[in-house]
């Protein structure tokens, strides 16, 4: 297809019907595929043949969902996956075993955190966690002989930091380490970290990918950009004995990575995308430039409202010139800084609670991305198995109060919070 704008590519990108077939991409529901020679069976477990063997590894509707991605992100393939989860285990597994190192930002999502510090750790597999803050020779200083990726998220959950990609991928490209980066909370609407210096961008599609709350899923997307036969990958570049030997640099060139991830690692481990969720999540990508455009419109209105309530203490939000990265918001997502903000209430964690209670459009859920406006004191919820100082040290204080801005009418979003804020706090 040839290099139309990204909002044409959201609505007709990759997806080519022929004549006679269906316009809106179908649903394959279906494990298996039938061949009528042997031989045919045979190039697809010996990897010369780009048809589908089984469900498992691939599948058209998956496929034509991947497709789309790497096309709106500029990536040369990308995986799907069964949750945000397991694309971020997956992309860190595909060139990491035990004995290995990570440097990471520390300011991402929990469970990613959680990922890194614990699980990865049981597997022989090491994290460094870099304050978003420290300079390129500490970034670098962070290494060890065994480093073998650098990660960051676009917008930092749930502190909002916006990623300084030019440090964070000279940091990558002095260790010569792919960086790999989660772009979840800002899509390829907002930035498009493989310009910025980014090798590997992953994202939860359970959030705004899918935008309507629907389902669980995940996805991986290869720049084809890094360097792989540089002595510090050999799975990548010796023969693979699972499949005769295959060597995925000589064979797949700029795709290697992603051609690995899935047929070791997606085989191996199963953590498969649905032909249903995968149909779901390429409607959702068709309106995603739109949804993201007025997710930042009315997000930055909120937050500006907020300001200036009585009954709030502090908002963050990187689209206000008050916060801590507003320039590396400006240029690096200068389309808006998405849909999610977090502020604080008089009144701490009691105001937070009965703060909830008082919201009649805005809704308590346990999720963000949605076309719904929602909220969530972690505090009194998510995170109230830990102390108070825990909380803090994770960047939870009492006050804290989470948005995720949806696409209703701006005027009565404010209304629901004014109402709200001012019967808690007055």
């Amino acid at each position: 297809m040839k290099p139309f704008k990204i909002e044409t590519q959201c609505v007709q990108g990759t997806y080519r019907p022929e004549s006679g077939e269906p316009r809106v991409l179908p649903i394959a529901q279906s494990t298996t595929y039938q061949y009528y020679d042997s031989d045919d069976v045979a190039d697809l477990f010996d990897l010369k043949s780009a048809t589908h063997m089984y469900s498992r590894i691939s599948n058209p509707t998956v496929s034509a969902f991947e497709e789309k991605i790497a096309l709106l992100e500029g990536g040369v393939g990308a995986l799907g996956a069964s949750s945000g989860q397991a694309a971020s285990t997956l992309a860190i597994l595909n060139i990491c075993q035990a004995g290995d190192h990570l440097i990471s930002a520390s300011t991402i999502y929990g469970g990613t955190y959680n990922l890194f510090a614990v699980t990865l750790k049981k597997l022989g597999i090491e994290t460094t966690f870099v304050s978003p803050d420290a300079t390129l020779e500490e970034i670098k200083g962070a290494a060890k002989p065994n480093t073998k990726a650098v990660f960051g998220e676009t917008i930092g959950n749930p502190g909002l930091n916006i990623l300084d990609f030019e440090k964070f991928s000279q940091g990558a490209k002095a260790l010569d380490v792919p960086f790999i980066v989660d772009n979840t909370l800002a899509t390829p609407i907002l930035c498009k970290p493989f310009q910025h210096g980014a090798d590997i961008v992953i994202h939860s599609t359970t959030k705004y990918t899918d935008g309507h709350a629907t389902s669980v899923g995940g996805v991986i997307i290869d720049g084809g950009t890094f360097n792989w036969d540089n002595g510090k990958f050999p799975e990548l570049v010796e023969p693979d004995p699972s499949y005769h030997g295959i060597q995925y640099v000589k064979d797949f060139g700029a795709a290697a990575y992603i051609t690995k991830a899935r047929v070791q690692l997606l085989r191996d481990l199963g953590a498969t995308m649905s032909p249903f969720s995968a149909f779901l999540f390429h409607l959702g990508l068709e309106t995603l430039h739109i949804r993201m455009e007025r997710h930042s419109e009315n997000a930055l209105k909120l937050a500006e409202f907020l300001e200036k309530h009585p009954g709030v203490s502090w908002v963050n939000y990187p689209g206000l010139r008050s916060h801590d990265t507003y320039d590396l918001g400006q240029k690096y997502l200068p389309k808006g800084g998405s849909g999610i903000l977090t502020f604080g209430i008089k009144g701490g964690t009691q105001a937070g609670k009965e703060l909830i209670k008082h919201m009649e459009l805005t809704a308590l859920v346990v999720h963000l991305g949605d076309l719904r406006t929602s909220i969530l004191h972690p505090a009194s919820t998510t995170h109230r198995q830990l102390s108070e100082e825990q909380q803090i040290a994770a960047g939870v204080s009492p006050d804290l109060i989470r948005v995720s801005v949806g696409l209703e009418n701006i005027e009565d979003i404010i209304e629901d919070f004014d109402k709200a804020i001012s019967s808690v706090t007055q």
